[in-house]
């Protein structure tokens, strides 16, 4: 089957080729840009993210696909759901503020916790932090898209799924026939 296969890709002239490889470059440059724009539009570093853990359900569920925004300017409100960088840890985590300080100087200290877990997440902060701040936050759950992330989980849980799926998008660039 590999010989079949490179057999075609010599057959397609160069110039089909080259055209599918801009073409692949367009989509995934403008990928990108639509990525960028969110940023700017939302104030979030990572606009949009997908519920890894099962700490939030009933409200939000493993693979569901949460739109954020994080504008300095809207006050943090306990009841919201918020999701925060930990020292220490590369994954983002989703979770409701259940209590907020505020002091006279507009600095905010809240505390965070999962609505299916038991305690609150002050095991999950770096070693002697009590409270989070504005600068913990990634962004604000807005909205969200259930199930949609399933992908990106399986990706995660079985790495040989991704590579697969690449492989065949990939192919699928390569051999498309201009119709």
């Amino acid at each position: 089957a590999d010989m079949d296969l490179f057999g075609d890709l010599r057959r397609m002239n160069k110039r089909q080729l080259y055209y599918q490889v801009l073409n692949f470059a367009m989509i995934v440059s403008s990928a990108l840009m639509i990525w960028k724009g969110l940023i700017v539009v939302t104030g979030s570093e990572s606009p949009i993210v997908v519920v890894l853990s099962g700490s939030m359900e009933p409200a939000f569920h493993r693979g569901d696909l949460l739109f954020l925004t994080n504008f300095h300017d809207d006050p943090i409100r306990a009841g919201e759901i918020v999701v925060f960088k930990v020292e220490g840890r590369d994954i983002p985590i989703v979770h409701r503020v259940i209590k907020v300080h505020e002091k006279g100087n507009g600095n905010i200290k809240f505390l965070t916790k999962g609505d299916n877990n038991e305690v609150d997440d002050r095991g999950l902060y770096k070693e002697g932090q009590n409270w989070l701040e504005k600068k913990d936050v990634v962004g604000r759950a807005r909205g969200f898209l259930p199930y949609v992330g399933m992908v990106t989980i399986i990706m995660n849980d079985y790495p040989k799924f991704k590579y697969a799926l690449l492989a065949v998008m990939g192919a699928y660039v390569l051999l498309k026939r201009e119709s």
